[in-house]
Protein backbone atom coordinates (compact mmCIF):
# COMPACT_ATOMS: atom_id res chain seq x y z
CA UNK A 1 0.00 0.00 0.00
CA UNK A 2 1.52 3.47 -0.91
CA UNK A 3 2.79 5.85 2.46
CA UNK A 4 -0.01 8.10 1.63
CA UNK A 5 -2.97 5.54 1.29
CA UNK A 6 -1.64 3.87 4.51
CA UNK A 7 -1.54 7.14 6.28
CA UNK A 8 -4.87 7.82 5.06
CA UNK A 9 -6.01 4.34 6.40
CA UNK A 10 -4.47 5.14 9.70
CA UNK A 11 -6.02 8.28 9.87
CA UNK A 12 -9.52 7.17 9.44
CA UNK A 13 -8.96 4.31 11.90
CA UNK A 14 -8.21 6.67 14.66
CA UNK A 15 -11.16 8.70 14.08
CA UNK A 16 -13.31 5.69 14.32
CA UNK A 17 -11.82 4.48 17.37
CA UNK A 18 -13.96 5.33 20.05
CA UNK A 19 -14.10 2.73 22.21
CA UNK A 20 -14.14 3.44 26.20
CA UNK A 21 -10.02 2.13 26.96
CA UNK A 22 -8.54 2.11 30.59
CA UNK A 23 -5.08 3.41 30.45
CA UNK A 24 -3.32 1.83 33.67
CA UNK A 25 -1.13 -0.61 34.25
CA UNK A 26 -2.52 -4.40 35.26
CA UNK A 27 -1.11 -6.72 37.66
CA UNK A 28 -1.34 -9.74 36.86
CA UNK A 29 -5.07 -10.73 38.47
CA UNK A 30 -6.17 -7.39 36.58
CA UNK A 31 -4.59 -8.77 33.71
CA UNK A 32 -6.46 -12.03 33.89
CA UNK A 33 -9.54 -10.36 34.69
CA UNK A 34 -9.06 -7.65 31.21
CA UNK A 35 -8.61 -10.84 28.71
CA UNK A 36 -11.79 -12.70 30.07
CA UNK A 37 -13.33 -9.18 29.99
CA UNK A 38 -12.58 -8.96 26.36
CA UNK A 39 -13.82 -12.85 25.85
CA UNK A 40 -16.99 -12.02 27.67
CA UNK A 41 -17.21 -9.17 25.49
CA UNK A 42 -17.04 -10.66 21.79
CA UNK A 43 -17.05 -14.50 22.70
CA UNK A 44 -17.84 -15.35 19.15
CA UNK A 45 -14.77 -13.95 18.25
CA UNK A 46 -12.35 -14.77 20.58
CA UNK A 47 -10.98 -17.83 22.85
CA UNK A 48 -8.78 -17.81 25.98
CA UNK A 49 -6.12 -20.35 26.28
CA UNK A 50 -2.97 -21.23 28.57
CA UNK A 51 0.63 -22.56 27.24
CA UNK A 52 1.60 -22.90 30.33
CA UNK A 53 2.89 -21.88 33.40
CA UNK A 54 5.42 -19.64 34.80
CA UNK A 55 8.61 -20.63 37.47
CA UNK A 56 5.74 -19.58 40.05
CA UNK A 57 2.91 -20.79 38.84
CA UNK A 58 1.29 -18.23 36.47
CA UNK A 59 -0.84 -19.02 33.83
CA UNK A 60 1.05 -17.96 30.33
CA UNK A 61 -2.77 -16.86 28.85
CA UNK A 62 -2.85 -16.45 25.04
CA UNK A 63 -5.99 -14.42 23.63
CA UNK A 64 -7.09 -15.49 20.14
CA UNK A 65 -9.36 -13.31 17.72
CA UNK A 66 -10.70 -15.75 14.74
CA UNK A 67 -14.23 -16.08 13.01
CA UNK A 68 -13.85 -19.95 14.38
CA UNK A 69 -12.06 -19.46 17.63
CA UNK A 70 -10.11 -22.87 18.26
CA UNK A 71 -9.65 -23.93 14.97
CA UNK A 72 -7.23 -23.60 11.88
CA UNK A 73 -9.18 -22.61 8.59
CA UNK A 74 -6.92 -24.06 5.94
CA UNK A 75 -5.49 -20.83 3.84
CA UNK A 76 -5.80 -18.77 7.15
CA UNK A 77 -2.57 -17.74 8.26
CA UNK A 78 -1.83 -17.96 12.15
CA UNK A 79 -0.24 -14.53 13.59
CA UNK A 80 1.38 -13.46 17.10
CA UNK A 81 2.07 -11.12 19.15
CA UNK A 82 4.11 -11.37 22.31
CA UNK A 83 4.73 -9.03 24.95
CA UNK A 84 7.02 -7.91 28.61
CA UNK A 85 9.46 -10.83 27.95
CA UNK A 86 11.76 -8.67 29.95
CA UNK A 87 8.78 -8.54 33.16
CA UNK A 88 10.03 -4.61 33.18
CA UNK A 89 9.59 -3.60 30.09
CA UNK A 90 5.92 -3.43 30.10
CA UNK A 91 4.38 -1.00 27.36
CA UNK A 92 3.97 -3.96 25.43
CA UNK A 93 1.81 -5.70 27.98
CA UNK A 94 -0.41 -3.08 27.86
CA UNK A 95 -0.68 -2.36 24.42
CA UNK A 96 -1.82 -5.74 23.95
CA UNK A 97 -3.99 -5.37 26.80
CA UNK A 98 -5.60 -2.63 24.07
CA UNK A 99 -5.36 -3.63 21.44
CA UNK A 100 -7.39 -6.50 22.71
CA UNK A 101 -9.92 -4.34 23.44
CA UNK A 102 -9.64 -2.39 20.37
CA UNK A 103 -10.31 -5.46 18.37
CA UNK A 104 -13.84 -6.66 20.03
CA UNK A 105 -15.04 -2.74 20.40
CA UNK A 106 -14.60 -2.21 16.16
CA UNK A 107 -15.53 -5.83 15.83
CA UNK A 108 -18.83 -5.55 17.59
CA UNK A 109 -18.85 -1.68 15.65
CA UNK A 110 -18.71 -3.16 12.41
CA UNK A 111 -15.50 -1.83 11.65
CA UNK A 112 -14.95 -3.30 7.71
CA UNK A 113 -11.18 -3.29 8.32
CA UNK A 114 -11.15 -5.07 11.49
CA UNK A 115 -14.03 -7.55 10.57
CA UNK A 116 -12.19 -8.57 7.60
CA UNK A 117 -8.86 -8.92 9.70
CA UNK A 118 -10.67 -11.00 12.44
CA UNK A 119 -12.22 -13.30 9.68
CA UNK A 120 -9.31 -13.99 7.38
CA UNK A 121 -6.66 -13.94 10.03
CA UNK A 122 -6.00 -16.32 13.40
CA UNK A 123 -5.00 -13.84 15.88
CA UNK A 124 -2.88 -14.75 19.27
CA UNK A 125 -1.83 -12.22 21.78
CA UNK A 126 0.00 -12.89 24.56
CA UNK A 127 0.30 -9.73 26.58
CA UNK A 128 3.19 -11.37 29.33
CA UNK A 129 5.56 -13.91 28.11
CA UNK A 130 7.31 -12.93 31.75
CA UNK A 131 4.47 -12.48 34.59
CA UNK A 132 6.43 -13.74 37.66
CA UNK A 133 9.40 -10.71 36.68
CA UNK A 134 6.55 -7.90 36.25
CA UNK A 135 5.62 -8.54 39.41
CA UNK A 136 8.77 -7.80 41.12
CA UNK A 137 9.14 -4.72 38.47
CA UNK A 138 5.57 -3.87 39.52
CA UNK A 139 6.17 -3.37 43.54
CA UNK A 140 8.42 -0.47 42.72
CA UNK A 141 6.82 0.71 39.96
CA UNK A 142 7.38 3.19 37.40
CA UNK A 143 9.21 6.19 39.26
CA UNK A 144 12.01 4.22 41.06
CA UNK A 145 12.51 1.07 38.92
CA UNK A 146 15.67 -0.12 38.59
CA UNK A 147 17.20 -0.68 35.06
CA UNK A 148 16.84 -4.44 35.34
CA UNK A 149 14.69 -5.07 38.35
CA UNK A 150 12.41 -7.74 37.38
CA UNK A 151 13.88 -7.90 33.92
CA UNK A 152 14.24 -12.08 34.37
CA UNK A 153 12.16 -14.92 35.39
CA UNK A 154 11.70 -16.10 38.91
CA UNK A 155 14.98 -17.66 38.59
CA UNK A 156 17.01 -15.34 37.25
CA UNK A 157 17.07 -15.73 33.94
CA UNK A 158 16.68 -13.69 30.65
CA UNK A 159 14.45 -15.45 29.04
CA UNK A 160 15.14 -13.24 25.41
CA UNK A 161 18.71 -15.62 26.21
CA UNK A 162 17.43 -18.75 27.06
CA UNK A 163 16.23 -20.46 23.82
CA UNK A 164 18.47 -23.47 21.82
CA UNK A 165 21.02 -21.23 20.26
CA UNK A 166 20.66 -22.95 16.60
CA UNK A 167 22.41 -19.80 15.16
CA UNK A 168 26.20 -21.23 16.16
CA UNK A 169 24.44 -24.59 14.76
CA UNK A 170 24.02 -22.46 11.55
CA UNK A 171 26.95 -20.79 11.24
CA UNK A 172 29.36 -24.00 12.31
CA UNK A 173 27.48 -26.63 9.74
CA UNK A 174 28.61 -24.61 6.65
CA UNK A 175 29.18 -21.09 7.04
CA UNK A 176 26.47 -18.66 5.95
CA UNK A 177 25.36 -21.03 3.59
CA UNK A 178 24.61 -23.75 6.07
CA UNK A 179 20.90 -25.19 7.39
CA UNK A 180 18.97 -21.95 7.98
CA UNK A 181 15.74 -23.81 8.53
CA UNK A 182 13.86 -26.23 10.90
CA UNK A 183 17.15 -27.14 12.35
CA UNK A 184 16.49 -29.93 14.68
CA UNK A 185 16.66 -29.22 18.28
CA UNK A 186 19.52 -30.58 20.66
CA UNK A 187 19.00 -33.88 22.26
CA UNK A 188 18.88 -32.23 25.68
CA UNK A 189 16.85 -28.90 25.38
CA UNK A 190 14.33 -29.05 27.75
CA UNK A 191 16.64 -29.29 30.57
CA UNK A 192 18.47 -26.13 29.19
CA UNK A 193 15.55 -23.87 29.09
CA UNK A 194 13.33 -22.29 32.11
CA UNK A 195 9.77 -23.12 31.73
CA UNK A 196 8.44 -20.03 30.41
CA UNK A 197 10.88 -20.41 27.30
CA UNK A 198 9.80 -24.42 27.55
CA UNK A 199 5.90 -23.43 26.83
CA UNK A 200 6.89 -20.91 24.48
CA UNK A 201 8.85 -23.73 22.02
CA UNK A 202 5.82 -26.53 22.91
CA UNK A 203 3.44 -23.43 21.70
CA UNK A 204 5.48 -22.43 18.82
CA UNK A 205 5.26 -26.77 17.46
CA UNK A 206 1.71 -26.67 17.98
CA UNK A 207 1.10 -24.15 15.64
CA UNK A 208 2.13 -23.11 12.06
CA UNK A 209 2.56 -19.34 12.77
CA UNK A 210 3.87 -17.42 9.43
CA UNK A 211 4.52 -13.84 11.09
CA UNK A 212 5.09 -12.49 14.66
CA UNK A 213 6.64 -9.44 16.65
CA UNK A 214 7.66 -9.59 20.24
CA UNK A 215 7.31 -5.93 22.19
CA UNK A 216 10.21 -5.13 24.22
CA UNK A 217 11.22 -1.38 25.61
CA UNK A 218 14.47 0.77 26.36
CA UNK A 219 14.79 1.95 23.02
CA UNK A 220 12.71 2.85 19.87
CA UNK A 221 13.53 0.66 16.60
CA UNK A 222 11.99 -2.19 14.74
CA UNK A 223 14.67 -4.78 14.81
CA UNK A 224 14.88 -7.93 12.61
CA UNK A 225 17.06 -11.04 12.01
CA UNK A 226 19.50 -12.37 12.59
CA UNK A 227 20.44 -10.74 16.42
CA UNK A 228 23.38 -13.02 16.47
CA UNK A 229 26.82 -12.28 14.55
CA UNK A 230 28.20 -14.89 12.96
CA UNK A 231 32.04 -12.94 13.85
CA UNK A 232 30.67 -13.60 17.75
CA UNK A 233 31.80 -16.98 18.00
CA UNK A 234 35.44 -15.87 16.88
CA UNK A 235 35.86 -13.25 19.87
CA UNK A 236 35.01 -12.79 23.10
CA UNK A 237 33.87 -8.92 23.20
CA UNK A 238 30.63 -7.85 21.16
CA UNK A 239 30.65 -6.61 18.12
CA UNK A 240 28.15 -5.21 15.45
CA UNK A 241 28.49 -6.69 11.88
CA UNK A 242 25.30 -6.72 10.00
CA UNK A 243 24.61 -10.61 9.41
CA UNK A 244 21.40 -10.67 7.17
CA UNK A 245 18.99 -13.64 6.33
CA UNK A 246 18.21 -14.68 3.11
CA UNK A 247 14.73 -12.91 3.53
CA UNK A 248 16.75 -9.73 4.32
CA UNK A 249 14.99 -7.25 2.44
CA UNK A 250 11.37 -8.85 3.62
CA UNK A 251 12.13 -8.14 6.79
CA UNK A 252 13.71 -4.93 6.37
CA UNK A 253 10.13 -4.02 4.18
CA UNK A 254 8.00 -5.62 7.66
CA UNK A 255 9.71 -3.62 10.12
CA UNK A 256 9.43 -0.44 7.69
CA UNK A 257 5.76 -1.37 7.90
CA UNK A 258 5.59 -0.97 11.65
CA UNK A 259 7.81 2.00 12.41
CA UNK A 260 6.30 3.82 9.05
CA UNK A 261 3.32 3.08 10.87
CA UNK A 262 4.07 4.50 14.13
CA UNK A 263 3.87 8.12 15.29
CA UNK A 264 7.58 8.58 15.46
CA UNK A 265 9.54 5.44 15.10
CA UNK A 266 10.07 6.43 11.32
CA UNK A 267 11.65 9.49 12.79
CA UNK A 268 15.09 7.57 12.97
CA UNK A 269 16.38 9.87 16.35
CA UNK A 270 15.04 8.06 19.70
CA UNK A 271 16.56 7.61 22.77
CA UNK A 272 19.64 9.27 22.32
CA UNK A 273 19.82 6.93 19.58
CA UNK A 274 19.80 6.52 15.56
CA UNK A 275 18.36 4.40 13.10
CA UNK A 276 17.30 5.02 10.06
CA UNK A 277 14.12 4.48 8.94
CA UNK A 278 13.78 3.82 12.57
CA UNK A 279 14.48 -0.21 11.72
CA UNK A 280 17.64 -1.86 12.27
CA UNK A 281 19.26 -5.94 11.66
CA UNK A 282 19.91 -6.70 15.23
CA UNK A 283 23.53 -8.15 14.84
CA UNK A 284 24.62 -4.94 13.18
CA UNK A 285 23.09 -3.22 16.45
CA UNK A 286 24.72 -5.98 18.75
CA UNK A 287 24.84 -9.28 18.80
CA UNK A 288 22.63 -11.51 20.81
CA UNK A 289 22.47 -15.11 21.50
CA UNK A 290 19.97 -17.42 22.32
CA UNK A 291 17.25 -14.68 21.29
CA UNK A 292 13.06 -15.80 20.45
CA UNK A 293 13.50 -13.80 16.99
CA UNK A 294 16.07 -16.00 15.32
CA UNK A 295 14.84 -19.13 16.97
CA UNK A 296 11.28 -18.44 15.03
CA UNK A 297 13.15 -18.39 12.04
CA UNK A 298 15.56 -20.98 12.53
CA UNK A 299 13.28 -23.55 13.92
CA UNK A 300 9.91 -22.78 12.68
CA UNK A 301 7.79 -21.39 9.71
CA UNK A 302 7.65 -17.95 11.49
CA UNK A 303 9.38 -14.70 10.93
CA UNK A 304 9.90 -12.81 13.86
CA UNK A 305 10.61 -8.78 14.46
CA UNK A 306 11.39 -7.48 17.68
CA UNK A 307 9.79 -4.23 18.64
CA UNK A 308 11.42 -1.71 20.62
CA UNK A 309 8.71 0.82 21.82
CA UNK A 310 9.81 3.32 24.59
CA UNK A 311 12.88 4.84 25.71
CA UNK A 312 11.34 4.44 28.88
CA UNK A 313 11.04 0.91 30.08
CA UNK A 314 7.86 1.46 32.72
CA UNK A 315 6.57 4.02 31.56
CA UNK A 316 4.18 6.23 33.84
CA UNK A 317 0.43 5.89 33.59
CA UNK A 318 -0.21 8.79 32.21
CA UNK A 319 1.99 8.43 29.34
CA UNK A 320 -0.22 5.37 28.08
CA UNK A 321 -2.67 6.54 26.33
CA UNK A 322 -0.08 8.74 24.28
CA UNK A 323 1.81 5.17 23.57
CA UNK A 324 -1.25 3.62 22.49
CA UNK A 325 -2.17 6.79 19.68
CA UNK A 326 1.14 6.04 18.53
CA UNK A 327 1.16 2.35 18.32
CA UNK A 328 -2.33 1.28 17.47
CA UNK A 329 -2.55 1.93 13.55
CA UNK A 330 1.10 0.23 13.38
CA UNK A 331 0.08 -2.76 15.75
CA UNK A 332 -2.88 -3.19 13.25
CA UNK A 333 -1.16 -2.71 9.92
CA UNK A 334 1.61 -5.14 10.91
CA UNK A 335 -1.05 -7.89 11.31
CA UNK A 336 -2.13 -7.29 8.29
CA UNK A 337 1.74 -8.06 6.54
CA UNK A 338 0.80 -11.34 7.53
CA UNK A 339 -1.54 -11.63 4.08
CA UNK A 340 1.20 -11.01 1.32
CA UNK A 341 3.13 -13.50 -0.34
CA UNK A 342 2.39 -16.74 -1.57
CA UNK A 343 -0.16 -19.29 -0.03
CA UNK A 344 -1.91 -23.05 -1.20
CA UNK A 345 -2.70 -26.37 -0.76
CA UNK A 346 -0.06 -29.38 -1.34
CA UNK A 347 -2.13 -32.09 -2.20
CA UNK A 348 -1.47 -35.92 -3.15
CA UNK A 349 -3.95 -36.69 -6.58
CA UNK A 350 -6.62 -37.89 -4.36
CA UNK A 351 -6.67 -33.93 -3.05
CA UNK A 352 -5.61 -35.74 0.47
CA UNK A 353 -3.69 -33.06 2.09
CA UNK A 354 0.45 -33.19 2.30
CA UNK A 355 1.76 -32.05 5.30
CA UNK A 356 5.01 -31.46 6.22
CA UNK A 357 6.15 -30.45 2.26
CA UNK A 358 8.68 -28.64 1.60
CA UNK A 359 7.96 -25.06 -0.18
CA UNK A 360 11.65 -23.79 -2.03
CA UNK A 361 11.88 -20.26 -3.43
CA UNK A 362 14.63 -20.16 -6.07
CA UNK A 363 16.92 -17.07 -4.97
CA UNK A 364 16.19 -17.42 -1.52
CA UNK A 365 17.97 -19.79 0.46
CA UNK A 366 15.20 -20.66 3.19
CA UNK A 367 12.37 -22.92 2.93
CA UNK A 368 9.22 -23.41 4.85
CA UNK A 369 6.70 -26.59 5.09
CA UNK A 370 3.50 -27.00 5.12
CA UNK A 371 1.10 -27.60 7.92
CA UNK A 372 -1.05 -30.29 9.31
CA UNK A 373 -3.93 -29.86 6.76
CA UNK A 374 -1.76 -29.36 3.91
CA UNK A 375 -1.50 -25.59 3.71
CA UNK A 376 0.86 -23.40 3.15
CA UNK A 377 1.96 -19.83 3.88
CA UNK A 378 5.09 -18.19 2.41
CA UNK A 379 5.84 -14.28 2.80
CA UNK A 380 7.29 -12.37 -0.11
CA UNK A 381 8.08 -9.39 -1.46
CA UNK A 382 6.22 -8.44 -4.75
CA UNK A 383 8.30 -10.12 -8.02
CA UNK A 384 8.59 -12.84 -9.78
CA UNK A 385 9.54 -16.43 -8.77
CA UNK A 386 10.15 -19.90 -9.48
CA UNK A 387 8.50 -21.82 -6.78
CA UNK A 388 8.95 -25.74 -6.12
CA UNK A 389 7.03 -28.40 -3.90
CA UNK A 390 8.32 -30.71 -2.56
CA UNK A 391 7.67 -34.29 -0.24
CA UNK A 392 9.17 -37.80 0.50
CA UNK A 393 7.07 -40.13 -1.94
CA UNK A 394 6.23 -37.36 -4.15
CA UNK A 395 7.61 -36.51 -7.53
CA UNK A 396 8.49 -32.33 -6.94
CA UNK A 397 6.49 -29.83 -8.87
CA UNK A 398 7.99 -26.34 -9.70
CA UNK A 399 6.19 -23.32 -11.17
CA UNK A 400 6.29 -19.35 -11.63
CA UNK A 401 4.46 -16.89 -10.02
CA UNK A 402 3.99 -13.51 -9.74
CA UNK A 403 3.28 -11.64 -6.60
CA UNK A 404 1.49 -8.43 -6.01
CA UNK A 405 1.74 -5.56 -3.23
CA UNK A 406 -2.20 -6.59 -2.27
CA UNK A 407 -3.00 -10.17 -1.44
CA UNK A 408 -1.09 -12.91 -1.27
CA UNK A 409 -1.40 -15.09 -4.65
CA UNK A 410 -2.83 -18.81 -4.24
CA UNK A 411 -0.33 -20.79 -5.58
CA UNK A 412 -1.60 -24.55 -5.19
CA UNK A 413 0.32 -28.01 -5.83
CA UNK A 414 -1.03 -31.12 -6.76
CA UNK A 415 2.14 -33.77 -5.96
CA UNK A 416 2.25 -37.13 -8.48
CA UNK A 417 3.46 -40.29 -5.75
CA UNK A 418 7.57 -41.44 -7.15
CA UNK A 419 6.76 -44.61 -9.13
CA UNK A 420 10.11 -45.75 -7.71
CA UNK A 421 9.30 -45.14 -4.09
CA UNK A 422 5.68 -45.64 -3.30
CA UNK A 423 4.35 -43.24 -0.80
CA UNK A 424 2.49 -45.06 2.14
CA UNK A 425 -1.38 -44.65 2.02
CA UNK A 426 -2.50 -41.41 3.29
CA UNK A 427 -5.96 -41.11 5.25
CA UNK A 428 -8.15 -38.07 4.19
CA UNK A 429 -7.26 -34.77 6.10
CA UNK A 430 -10.16 -33.03 4.84
CA UNK A 431 -8.49 -30.53 2.88
CA UNK A 432 -10.57 -30.39 0.02
CA UNK A 433 -12.25 -27.86 1.01
CA UNK A 434 -12.25 -24.05 2.43
CA UNK A 435 -15.49 -24.87 4.27
CA UNK A 436 -14.70 -23.70 7.34
CA UNK A 437 -18.14 -25.10 8.38
CA UNK A 438 -16.62 -28.23 7.84
CA UNK A 439 -13.46 -27.34 9.87
CA UNK A 440 -14.83 -27.11 13.36
CA UNK A 441 -13.96 -30.63 14.42
CA UNK A 442 -10.36 -30.10 13.47
CA UNK A 443 -8.21 -29.45 16.51
CA UNK A 444 -5.12 -27.91 16.16
CA UNK A 445 -1.41 -29.11 17.30
CA UNK A 446 -2.13 -28.69 20.77
CA UNK A 447 22.96 -2.98 25.46
CA UNK A 448 24.57 -0.32 24.01
CA UNK A 449 23.49 3.01 25.43
CA UNK A 450 21.65 1.62 28.35
CA UNK A 451 19.29 -1.13 25.98
CA UNK A 452 19.46 -4.81 26.35
CA UNK A 453 16.92 -6.90 23.80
Amino acid sequence: MAGWLRSLVGALLLLEGAAALSFLHHRYEEMVQALFRVQSQCPYVTRIYSIGRSVEGRHLYVLEFSDYPGIHEPLEPEFKYVGNMHGNEVLGRELLLQLSEFLCEEYRRGNERITRLIHDTRIHIMPSMNPDGYEVAAKQGPDSNGYLTGRNNANGVDLNRNFPDLNTFMYYSGEISGPNHHIPLPDNWKSQVEPETLAVIQWLSSYNFVLSANLHGGAVVANYPYDKSQDQRFRSHRRTVNTPTPDDKLFQKLAKTYSYAHGWMHRGWNCGDYFADGITNGASWYSLSKGMQDFNYLYTNCFEITLELSCNKFPPEEDLERQWMANREALVAFIEEVHQGIKGMVSDENNNGIAGAVISVQGISHDITSGDMGDYFRLLLPGTYTVTASAEGYQPQTVTTTVGPAAASLVHFQLKQDVVRKAPERKASGTRTNNKALQKKVVPRATRRGTQR
